[in-house]
């Protein structure tokens, strides 16, 4: 494989870890080894949750909304063109509404026609519409401009985001970001989905103290219902799953799973063919958040938040098929993008050895298809990765992936004060990016970004690295296990799921289709095989039968006709021992 082998490391138990003797053993030992002080950590109940007011620029936020609600004003919601913006905005309309508000309405950009954030263009689009008030969600915080267009068209602005900062914040507005509040403010990973959510709560509590509800016989929602919207952003947009983001995707889950959650979401379950009462962190990050996610990818992201704000359920299904249909469209597009791009990386290797960051651009790729194929190639090739499509002007439009160890916004920093005038424009955190260049700008940033992230890490960490929660014995290899590893959810960045090593004889192997393999497989001094499947795997990696092989697998419940044990295997290889 191009960048290095795979090797399997096994996570190391936390010496500070205090955790209960009543747990399942396996699932202790599994704790032991995330990021937990003791056994409240694993308490989510919304009681724990840190209060909205010490969100930085929430309660200024509030006391904005609630004049706007008392003038009867206009407020418009300008979201973004992704999971997290989608649903940030959907929950914005559906809280306003619920709060009685005559004039709640939204505004998703063309990703293709306005560019990203609050552009002076989504500013000109908006001012149509005369609203009173803006609010961006899960954008605005690099939009200076945009910011100023409005205000000097007499917008008022609140901008509530969740990405880092710039050196600057825009002038004359409200803003809402964790990121610019304290580093050990709990809610500092909130999505911006989480943002909004907790601008919501803070409104509510000035409306309730105000007489807002009862002097308008009206009733005061319970914002609960609106959780499952908060899963399905925070899991979608890989946001880090601390003890605060866990809560609210569990209690979202729970609705889902109950029948409780919006229409829209149960129909994008339905049409990725999940069922709803079984739904799982996983299920929202892999199946309805990428039918989600097409529409602003190929199309508009207007139909996504259509079917999220949806309450008739046959009309939720209805869009959420149109949606389905865009994420097919969406695959083809993207294999064969990701066929052209990895001739291009074997192209870059010289003598099996890459740069230690890569920058790929073809003229036909699709704009809104490139942060997916960054995160593909990331993945192969173990590295940051930049992948550019040209817009209608000649452009580049980058959406950068990165690993652990590099921090991708920073590297554009850097990269951007070394060299002025390289990128016209970028954001983003930690993990991912977008970034703007001029055409003849390529050559000259990919040697940059290279030899930046060459600068950031060591050369052995930018080699493959599956990390385990260690061995199951055969005796805990069971449907037991699978159903107490579920339950003890939501796993996903930051808390990542289970995943464990071991050696096993492949006692018998069915192709399913052109990409998948059933197994049946026998654990070492095991006395009966387990089911197992491997997805997506190349016809010359496939074992032959009687052989031992080494895997890295999650044990999950298949529920197809009855409940039974399933190794799901992320990684297959002739048998080794882990370092």
């Amino acid at each position: 494989m191009l960048g290095g082998h795979v090797t399997i490391r096994r996570r190391p138990e936390s010496a500070s870890a205090s955790l209960s003797d009543d747990l399942h053993p396996v699932l202790r030992r599994v704790l032991a080894r995330r990021e937990l002080h003791d056994s409240t950590d694993l308490d989510l109940a919304l009681e724990r949750l840190p209060d909205p007011d010490d969100l930085y620029g929430c309660p200024e936020a509030a006391a904005r909304l609630q004049r706007a609600l008392d003038e009867q004003a206009r407020i418009l919601i300008v979201g973004d063109y992704d999971a997290d913006g989608a649903t940030s905005s959907a929950l914005a309309v559906r809280a306003l509404r619920l709060f009685g508000a005559a004039h709640a309405d939204y505004l998703v950009p063309n990703r293709f026609t306005s560019g990203y954030g609050l552009t002076p263009e989504v500013v000109e689009l908006a001012a149509a519409r005369e609203p009173g008030l803006l609010v961006t969600v899960d954008n605005g915080i690099s939009s200076h401009a945009g910011v100023a267009a409005a205000r000097a068209a007499g917008i008022d602005v609140i901008v509530t985001d969740h990405h880092l900062p710039g050196d600057r914040l825009p002038a004359d507005c409200t803003i809402v970001n964790p990121q610019c509040g304290p580093v050990d403010y709990p809610g500092i990973n909130l999505a911006g989905v989480g943002v909004i959510f907790y601008v919501m709560l803070a409104l509510r509590r000035r409306l309730r103290e105000a007489g807002w509800f009862t002097g308008r016989g009206l009733p005061e929602p319970n914002l609960a219902v609106l959780l499952d919207l908060v899963a399905l952003g925070t899991v979608a947009d890989v946001a880090r799953l601390d003890r605060v983001n866990r809560t609210l995707v569990s209690h979202g889950l729970r609705r889902l799973r109950s029948g409780a959650g919006c229409a829209g979401i149960e129909a994008l379950a339905r049409v990725g063919k999940r069922d709803p009462r079984f739904l799982s962190a996983s299920d929202l990050g892999f199946a309805v958040g990428p039918r989600l996610n097409a529409a602003g990818r190929l199309a508009d992201m207007s139909l996504g938040v259509r079917c999220l704000l949806e309450d008739d359920p046959a009309r939720a299904l209805t869009q959420a098929g149109e949606l389905d249909a865009l994420n097919h469209e969406r695959r083809e597009i993207e294999h064969g993008m990701r066929v052209e791009a990895e001739a291009m990386v074997a192209d870059l290797a010289i003598d099996g050895d890459l740069p230690a960051a890569l920058s790929l651009f073809d003229p036909g790729w699709h704009q809104g298809i490139v942060g997916i194929l960054a995160g593909r190639l990331k993945e192969r090739v173990h590295r940051p990765v930049v992948a550019f499509a040209a817009d209608d002007s000649g452009r580049l439009k980058g959406s950068a992936r990165s690993v652990p160890g590099v921090h991708v916004r920073d590297a554009l920093q850097a990269i951007a004060d070394r060299e002025p005038g390289l990128i016209e424009r970028f954001g983003g955190h930690a993990m991912a990016a977008g970034l703007t260049l001029e055409a003849g700008g390529l050559e000259r940033f990919s040697e940059a970004f290279a030899d930046e992230v060459a600068l950031q890490v060591d050369p052995a960490s930018l080699q493959g690295v599956i990390v385990t929660d260690g061995a199951l014995d055969s005796d805990e290899l069971t449907l037991d296990t699978a159903r107490v590893l579920e339950d003890a959810g939501p796993w996903g960045q930051g808390f990542p799921e289970p995943l464990f090593d071991g050696a096993f004889q492949l006692v018998d192997a069915r192709p399913i289709g052109e990409a998948h393999l059933r197994m049946e497989l026998l654990p070492e001094r095991g006395r009966a095989p387990v089911e197992g499947i491997a997805f997506n795997l190349p016809m010359g990696n496939r074992p032959e039968k009687g052989d031992t092989i080494s895997l890295a697998y999650r044990v999950t419940v298949n529920r197809y006709r009855e409940e039974r044990l399933q190794l799901v295997v992320e990684h297959l290889a002739p048998a080794a021992r882990p370092e």
